[in-house]
């Protein structure tokens, strides 16, 4: 079914950023005035309040983005392996529909040996072509380097964020190859607001880290320290730009008459908890690695307000053929979120779980629901060398509704033995439908009580399997 009363099926653009948390945005509360533009595009469409990530590292992420796929079915369960040209992806889909499809910015998934220009067959089928395989390790902040569907370097001029959305609306307009004839999909794919890895900073516009010194920090993070203090003004201010600059996409979606005809869709691979949950600034399973950004606008979504079910990364892919009337293959792995707005109220159907893979700083798996975190860890095991294991030991348990900011482990704690339980054979359903493994998940040593209220029977209810 099509999201789209016309003959013509909808534009799809998607602008990606990289390491974005979601309480960078003023709809999610953040007071520093950094998202505006993201902030009323949400509110006139459709904002996907409890967005997550399905694995919180640049590379797999985006393999399930492209593919619609878990990490550990695409492959690419850790950064620096290659995406497996065989498997399918959106333009696949895309092209089937009579689409154009495009590619800017960060690839992150061809060969290690590629920093930079692409082969052709490791470019997922996209026809247009301006990227990028590291662009970390191929630009800075004012030296923005992407390779032409020749494998030629271009030099774009200006700061990185505006570089890339300038390339953006050219593609729009028709210019450098930019469709005119037939619908188009457009995948806009940011590093911003990542660390800039050669130099370990977050290097922002010219005066915009001097704007946010001082400024609003979450309370995990003035909690809990890591590299906040240091980085989160220029952090801060690269969010600042890349709002500024999805303002300018969707300015030139208007004036080129394309914004009612045109879905789009804001999201990001991971968050960031700035080196406060191990020695990085991600693989974890705290909501400040794994929590987003999402919204899109649109034919379908305009005025699906405000969706609070739990949605994965891995739901986008088949909501973005949806969208598009293009009937998703049954092997995504993740579901349509159209009919969560259709139907103008929760789909009973749809899980009320999110289920996350962990790499490279561990082998690990997560699970978090409305009101539970519970995460797992194989010890001993290299998390960039086995992509799962056979053996995990619990090592966190959070009560979202008691503990917003995970500050207070449970994991362990006699008193929530029976949560523990339950969510355990949760998370083995889950490595069990998308892994086709059984595991063991061994509980966690046991800890001091905390004095924490032991949830009523009713909370557990809501935890058990039905029938």
């Amino acid at each position: 079914m099509s999201a789209h009363p016309g003959p013509r099926p909808p534009n799809v653009v998607v602008f990606f950023t990289d390491q974005q948390r979601w309480d960078t945005t003023g709809i999610h509360g953040n007071p520093s005035g950094l998202t505006p533009n993201f902030d009323r595009f949400a509110a006139r469409g459709t904002h996907l309040a409890n967005a997550f990530t399905c694995q919180p590292v640049c590379g797999p992420a985006r393999s399930c983005l492209q593919t619609g796929l878990y990490a550990t079915e695409t492959g690419v369960f850790r950064n620096a392996i290659t995406l497996d040209p065989a498997l399918p992806t959106l333009p696949d889909h895309f092209h089937g529909a009579g689409y154009a499809c495009a590619y800017i910015g960060k690839w992150h998934l061809a060969p290690r040996d590629r920093i930079g220009a692409v082969a052709p067959e490791h470019r997922g089928r996209y026809d247009y072509w301006l990227a990028s395989n590291v662009l970390e390790y191929t630009s800075d902040a004012y030296r923005t380097t992407l390779y032409d569907g020749d494998e030629r370097p271009v030099e774009l001029p200006g700061y990185r964020v505006d570089a890339l959305a300038d390339a953006a609306i050219r593609y729009l307009d028709g210019r450098d190859g930019g469709p005119r004839d037939r619908p188009f999909f457009l995948f806009l794919s940011f590093i911003e607001p990542h660390h800039q890895n050669h130099r370990d900073d977050y290097p922002a516009p010219d005066g915009y880290e001097e704007r946010y010194t001082g400024a609003w920090a979450p309370p995990d993070l003035a909690a809990l320290g890591g590299t906040a203090q240091q980085h989160l003004p220029g952090y801060y201010g690269m969010v600042k730009r890349l709002d500024e600059a999805f303002g300018r996409v969707l300015d030139a979606l208007r004036s080129l008459g394309l914004a009612d005809d045109t879905v789009v869709l804001y999201t990001s691979d991971h968050g960031n908890h700035f080196k406060t949950r191990n020695g990085e600034y991600k693989r974890s399973c705290h909501e400040s690695a794994i929590r987003v950004p999402a919204a899109l606008a649109g034919p379908g979504f305009d005025g699906g307000g405000r969706v609070e079910e739990l949605v994965s990364l891995i739901d986008l892919p088949p909501t973005l053929l949806d969208a598009a009337g293009i009937e998703a293959p049954e092997a995504m792995q993740g579901r349509s979120a159209l009919p969560l707005i259709r139907g103008g109220s929760a789909d009973p159907r749809w899980p009320d779980q999110v289920f996350v893979q962990i790499s490279e700083s561990q082998v690990g798996r997560a699970l978090r629901t409305k009101r539970w975190k519970y995460s797992v860890s194989a010890p001993g095991l290299n998390g960039g060398e086995a992509p799962a294991a056979d053996r995990y030991v619990e090592e966190f348990l959070y009560d979202l509704r008691a503990d917003r900011y995970e500050l207070c482990n449970l994991a362990g704690n006699p008193a929530h033995e029976e949560v523990a339980a339950l969510l355990r054979q949760r998370l083995l359903g889950c490595i069990r439908d998308v892994e086709g493994k059984e595991p063991v998940i061994e509980p966690a040593a046991e800890r001091r009580r905390s004095g924490q209220i032991i949830p009523e029977p009713a909370d557990l209810e809501e935890l058990r399997p039905p029938g």
